[in-house]
């Protein structure tokens, strides 16, 4: 996977990723359109499919509100890298099919607007240079619910 960085600080909480008087909505077209609005309003029209955001520690914490990791694909993003995740955000996102990977130390080493490169399998994440910076490789398991678009979408598979 492939895509460019947007990245965010410590402590972004569900509020910042979606706000709450959006909450009336479940469809990830509309929560998409306010995705990290707080921080830049803009950022529904600038980021791209596959893009990558990139935070510090705790990303997602907050309230357990599903809505968050829906805006985030809803708007496209295809992966996030941390240093560390909200539990209930991290089996949220896991849950509709998004990527969350912690990398201690990776928000002083991505900047804003870095192309990056995210080798799953081997659990590396390659900048543009060729250096690479590894991440805690994700469970076998787990590479099959993101693989086959979440949790319900691996169930109905026969997966138990």
């Amino acid at each position: 996977m492939k895509g460019k960085v947007w990245k965010f600080g410590d402590d972004i909480d569900t509020d910042i990723i979606i706000p709450g008087r959006y909450l009336i909505h479940t469809d990830p077209k509309i929560l998409s359109k306010h995705c990290m609005e707080g921080l830049d309003s803009q950022f529904y029209e600038k980021v791209n499919k596959g893009d990558i955001i990139v935070g510090g520690k705790n990303f997602g914490c907050g309230s357990s509100r599903e809505h968050a990791p829906i805006a985030i694909q809803g708007a496209g993003i295809g992966a996030i890298i941390a240093e560390s995740f909200a539990r209930i955000f991290y089996r949220n996102s896991t849950n509709i099919g998004i990527p969350l990977l912690e990398a201690p130390g990776i928000s002083k080493i991505l900047n804003q607007g870095d192309e990056i490169e995210i080798d799953m399998e081997n659990g590396f994440i390659i900048k543009e240079d060729g250096n690479k910076y590894e991440f805690k490789k994700l469970p076998p398991f787990m590479l099959n619910i993101l693989e086959k678009g979440g949790l319900i979408e691996y169930l109905k598979d026969g997966n138990i």
